[in-house]
């Protein structure tokens, strides 16, 4: 069997511990801040999370932009010459122009060394949803799996990667250009907080609108159980927009209700983060359906 290196993007939201334990190549996306432009690498060695969400909290605004062409070159080009395939699982194509970068760059350099295999897959999510399928084809690529057994799984199983989340500041949506000033203006009058999901085609669709942050994390909860399956043999992963305490206290409600293996968290990098705005809260779990 090929050797082969499994990479994905810094959308996948996973905790440095579990990029090095997986043994994982992170391409880092970057945000624009204060007129800067920062890489975004788990070990958060350009920018700290906690700066970046304090900014957003000062009204900051974020801009992020996708991969180019280009930086998927300079980045798959070493791996190939030291003889390895790569497979490589992008952020959502329906959020992000960064997976059509990775195919024509894959293309142009599968010309090049003709007896290396690249494969890019689209995952269809985002943030931990992401990192979930990273974390499951990880798992299977250290346990000898080729990557086409690897590219197979994650195909057949991306679409039952549930992803449910709340975001707290209206403002970072509008800010974000995501909402306009009436929409944030009467939800946060209003004290809307939006449910929302990724759907099958990658996108972010609001499903539920809750009244009060409290009753939005309780409904988030409730609407596991109808989605969930074999909870007790599921790694379970929660990213949250800062707010740690709030993102325990759901996975601590989680576990209670449905006894669920275990719960990774982490926080939501920047950007996401840019977009989603402090106090967001997502979950992310195999289910059957969407």
């Amino acid at each position: 069997m090929k050797k082969y290196i499994l990479a994905t993007d810094s959308c996948a939201d996973l905790t440095l511990d579990l990029v090095q334990n997986l043994d994982l190549e992170i391409i880092p996306l970057t945000v624009e801040i204060n007129g800067q432009s920062y890489a975004h690498y788990p070990d958060e060695r350009e920018l700290k999370i906690e700066t970046f969400y304090e900014e957003l909290r000062n009204k900051k605004v974020a801009k992020t932009s996708l991969i180019n062409t280009g930086t998927f070159l300079t980045f798959f080009e070493p791996f190939l010459k030291h003889g390895l395939d790569i497979l490589y699982i992008a952020f959502s194509s329906a959020l992000s122009g960064t997976y059509q970068s990775s195919v024509i760059a894959a293309q142009e350099l599968m010309e090049a060394y003709p007896d290396r295999k690249i494969i890019t897959l689209d995952s269809k999510s985002a943030s931990m949803g992401q990192g979930l399928l990273v974390y499951m084809a990880g798992q299977r690529r250290l346990a000898g799996q080729s990557i086409e057994e690897v590219s197979k799984f994650v195909e057949q199983v991306k679409l039952s990667i549930c992803h449910l989340f709340t975001v707290d500041d209206l403002g970072t949506l509008k800010r974000g250009g995501r909402l306009s000033d009436t929409q944030a203006f009467l939800g946060t009058l209003l004290r809307v907080k939006p449910i929302l999901h990724v759907s099958n085609e990658g996108k972010l669709v609001p499903i539920k609108k809750a009244r009060g942050r409290a009753f939005s994390l309780e409904q988030m909860v409730d609407m596991i159980e109808d989605r969930i399956v074999d909870p007790e043999s599921q790694t379970l992963m929660i990213s949250h927009g800062d707010c740690l305490d709030e993102a325990l206290a759901v996975g601590s409600e989680i576990k209670k209700r449905y006894h669920v293996h275990e719960i990774i968290y982490n926080t939501i990098g920047p950007v996401i983060g840019a977009h989603s705005g402090p106090g967001t809260i997502a979950i992310f779990f195999l289910g059957s359906y969407r």
